[in-house]
């Protein structure tokens, strides 16, 4: 997210690493976590924050490289910076927070708002669970070494305009209700959560844009083109029944959307 000089990262993973994911056989959590210097330093030359949601492989393992590169700030919980000082992130710039926090920073707010992550299966399991207290854990090797540690969302003011980032396909009704964002960042998903879609946009008073999240296989390649796991089509219909007036928008990989 920019606006001005300003940028704000959420959940910046780009080296995309393959896991087999969105194969019949699922992540293998076995696959080594690699990181692709050259590739974040082509796309990654600036940034003032980077909120990160939770700790799973697809969401952190690339921020200590950006964040020493650019000498951003890093949110994150407990868990999440603890796996961040294991890859390496430097220390002083990992701001540990719970969730409640409201940090007003020159020409943009973040408030950190606690959620959840999803509900996966026939027992709506969280994939990779756990969490990382304490000391900080031996230096992660594995996709499997990096677990969920807690899911939180980001509402991020800046510009004039506020967009609610969810890292996850799960939300806490009592946390959203009230906010009145300008735009959301959905991920796919939801399917065992009741009302996922309809019930979201009604807390949120049907914001203008939504902006369709994680529906990409993300073993592909950043520089090639994005493509549908099948699950985008039924977020989009969603939408459209839930909240007709929204501006439904999907974007490609390196592509941009102005609010």
């Amino acid at each position: 997210m920019t606006a001005g000089e300003i940028v704000v990262l959420v959940d910046p993973w780009l080296t995309r690493f393959h896991t087999g994911t969105y194969t019949q056989a699922g992540s293998d959590p076995t696959t080594p976590i690699t990181v692709d210097t050259a590739l974040l330093d082509r796309y990654v030359t600036k940034a003032d924050a980077v909120v990160v949601t939770h700790g799973h492989f697809d969401h952190l393992p690339d921020v200590p490289h950006i964040a020493a590169r650019t000498g951003a700030t890093v949110f994150g919980n407990e868990s999440h910076c603890n796996m961040l000082r294991a890859l390496g992130a430097p220390a002083a710039q990992l701001n540990e927070v719970r969730g409640g926090e409201r940090i007003d920073y020159s020409g943009y707010r973040i408030d950190v708002v606690p959620s959840l992550h999803s509900m996966v299966g026939p027992r709506a399991q969280v994939p990779f669970p756990g969490s990382r207290l304490g000391a900080a854990p031996p230096r992660p090797r594995t996709i499997a070494d990096l677990v969920e540690g807690g899911t939180l969302a980001y509402e991020i003011t800046m510009g004039g305009r506020t967009v609610l980032a969810l890292g996850g396909s799960n939300y806490l009704d009592r946390e959203l209700a009230g906010r009145r964002p300008d735009a959301v960042l959905l991920p796919v998903g939801g399917g065992s959560v009741p009302d996922y879609v309809p019930r979201l946009l009604e807390l949120l008073d049907h914001p203008a844009t939504v902006l369709a999240t994680h529906w990409d296989d993300f073993d592909q390649p950043l520089e090639k083109p994005a493509v549908d796991t099948g699950a985008l089509e039924k977020l989009r219909a969603a939408v459209a029944e839930a909240s007709p007036s929204a501006r439904f928008v999907q974007l490609d990989h390196l592509q941009r959307h102005t609010l």
